[in-house]
């Protein structure tokens, strides 16, 4: 079968990665792989964020999937959470613990002797110990690296303007070089889905900032979920911080002010849980985030030849995106966990 994947953000390697070695894959995308929202993201792996039981068992079955990859890159250090407190922190630990999810209520003391230099957390913090994080742009690329040995080939720097139809099939794309032929084409390219989608898919705007500070000795070990934002430490040294808080609420929050002074604000409110960073932020990075009308997934066959796979978060959902569509893709088994996300 030969298959065109539009899309080599983190969704795109991982289909490639599940299809490759069993099917012909050409992964077509217009700017280098990794790029866009996949070089923007924060890089949790959570299910602790959801929107319905389905999306919660989604979400947690994408974590055992990026295990089941076998690849190096995730952190799973877990998360610190106190973003919310009182009734509301007791009904998201009921909540959780109602779930099977792995979550624990841990003291201020308890937290302080596993993250030393967290200042001003609060007397009870949830921890979710089996939550991870990745480096989205450099994963995507061990993902390519990996479907690569296994035959497929990569355009990049290459613009699809819109899918080829063969009556009520699509039979390929166009693109700026011409026309390429496929048995099917998966159209994974996140906020460029509905442009070449229309007819099945819709999306919002939501735009989103990170700063990233300059490299710092090692401060924390967990992604740290707070009230002023959620903010992580990478191997590198940098802390990575969004620039509003609760940037994965299903919420619109439209940048109302210059990158620069919000990245001053966000620092600010960095410095108050861990003051012993130095210097100042270094760097803010834009990326439009890729969030279906009603807010989740779209997985699944939009017509005889066409395929689609778009979301937030794309980071926690790669894994299980690419194992389940391969599944149904070349073993023609839908994974009933996919059928709340079909196109709808």
């Amino acid at each position: 079968m030969k298959i065109i994947i539009v899309g080599a953000g983190i969704i795109g390697a991982a289909l490639a990665d599940a299809l490759a070695g069993d099917s012909d894959v050409t992964i077509i995308d217009a700017g280098p792989a990794g790029q866009g929202a996949t070089a923007a993201s924060f890089g949790w792996i959570n299910a602790s964020f959801f929107l319905t039981k389905a999306h919660f068992e989604l979400r947690a079955a994408g974590i055992e999937a990026y295990r089941r990859l076998n690849l190096p890159g995730p952190d799973w250090s877990g998360t610190l959470c106190w973003d919310v407190d009182g009734a509301e922190l007791d009904q998201c630990f009921s909540d959780l613990k109602g779930l099977d999810y792995p979550v624990q209520v841990l003291t201020r003391s308890e937290v302080q002797k596993r993250e030393p230099a967290l200042h001003n957390v609060p007397d009870r913090v949830l921890h979710f110990p089996s939550e991870g994080a990745v480096d989205g742009e450099r994963f995507t690329q061990s993902l390519l690296n990996r479907a690569f040995a296994k035959g497929a080939k990569l355009w990049a720097g290459c613009q699809v303007h819109r899918l080829l139809r063969d009556g009520a099939r699509v039979s390929g794309v166009e693109t700026t070089f011409g026309r390429v032929e496929a048995d099917l084409v998966i159209v994974a390219a996140g906020t460029a889905t509905a442009a070449l989608l229309p007819e099945a898919v819709r999306m919002q705007h939501r735009p989103g900032l990170i700063l990233r500070t300059r490299p710092q000795p090692r401060l924390i070990n967990r992604v740290m979920v707070s009230p002023k934002g959620e903010f992580r430490q990478l191997q590198t040294g940098e802390v990575m911080m969004p620039l509003v808080a609760g940037h994965q609420s299903t919420e619109a929050a439209p940048i109302a002010a210059r990158p620069d002074l919000l990245a001053d604000v966000a620092f600010a409110n960095l410095k108050h849980y861990l003051p012993q960073i130095t210097g100042n932020w270094a760097q803010v990075a834009a990326g439009n985030r890729p969030v279906p009308q009603d807010d989740l997934p779209i997985i699944g066959p939009v017509c005889d030849g066409a395929y689609v796979a778009v979301m937030h978060s794309g980071v926690t959902l790669a894994a299980i995106t690419g194992q389940l569509v391969a599944q149904e893709v070349l073993g023609g088994q839908m994974d009933p966990m996919l059928a709340p996300f079909r196109v709808r």
